[in-house]
């Protein structure tokens, strides 16, 4: 009875479910949904995906669509442990007889995603927990990728630490996690992807007119480039807004 009781307890310390701060490696996923099949791709994350996800050890974190879905895309982020338990999380995932049958109950008229793209990402040293991207779901978010001259990485991440989040946060923005590329990747030393989020769209465009309107901002930009020059190429900023889906992961 009693060595019962021990595996018992032992099973279960075993499959606790992981922290935020066990993920190191982070996989933001884009689905481009062919046309028509929008909705049908929704419906089998809802019913079916994420939670065969969570049963093979990914962490759902969150999962858009951008605010003017034009290109039928669904974005979403995956966290893991490391890059050899995501490719055995995947392994499980694909030979999963539920996610086979799911699949084929969703294809029978026809496939739903035309193509996928995945980048691998790693948590800054001053990015706020990837758990703040399960707050609110009716606020407007916000994807920013940033491409710097070579070598000036390091000259963004300090800004950034050092005043940019602190003046983000001074007008009114969220800041939400910030990432670098994973090992391995093109770009990886040039690029900063991070994400903010506010009340809507016109709270953000005040947002951002009173930050490049503010001398603290003003002095910091320019300390930062006083040698060297500019730390980002010509049209070195991308931005998409983003919704979430109402079966993106909450916090409540």
């Amino acid at each position: 009875m009693k060595l019962f009781f021990l595996i018992s307890c032992l099973t279960s310390v075993l499959t606790l479910p992981i922290t935020a701060e066990e993920l190191k490696i982070f996989e933001l996923r884009s689905y481009v949904a062919h046309e028509g099949k929008m909705k049908a791709l929704h419906q089998r994350f809802n019913d079916h995906t994420l939670a065969l996800f969570e049963k093979h050890g990914m962490t759902n974190l969150v999962y858009w669509v951008p605010q003017d879905n034009e290109g039928n895309l669904l974005v979403y982020l995956l966290g893991y442990p490391n890059q050899e338990a995501r490719a055995d999380s995947w392994k499980a995932f694909r030979k999963d007889e539920s996610w086979k049958a799911a699949y084929e109950a969703s294809t029978q008229q026809g496939k739903l995603v035309e193509s996928v793209d995945s980048i691998f990402l790693e948590l800054t040293d001053y990015s706020p927990s990837v758990l703040t991207l399960k707050a609110d779901s009716s606020r407007l978010y916000e994807m920013r990728r940033y491409t710097t001259n070579s070598g000036k990485l390091t000259k963004l991440d300090a800004r950034f630490r050092d005043h940019t989040m602190e003046l983000f946060k001074k007008h009114g923005m969220t800041n939400l996690p910030y990432f670098h590329l994973a090992e391995g990747q093109a770009g990886q030393d040039t690029t900063l992807l991070y994400f903010l989020s506010f009340e809507n769209e016109e709270s953000r465009d005040v947002s951002f007119k009173a930050f490049s309107k503010d001398p603290d901002w003003a002095a910091a930009r320019d300390a930062s480039q006083a040698e060297g020059g500019p730390i980002l190429i010509k049209k070195g900023v991308a931005s998409t807004l983003l919704k979430k889906t109402h079966y993106s992961p909450s916090s409540h």
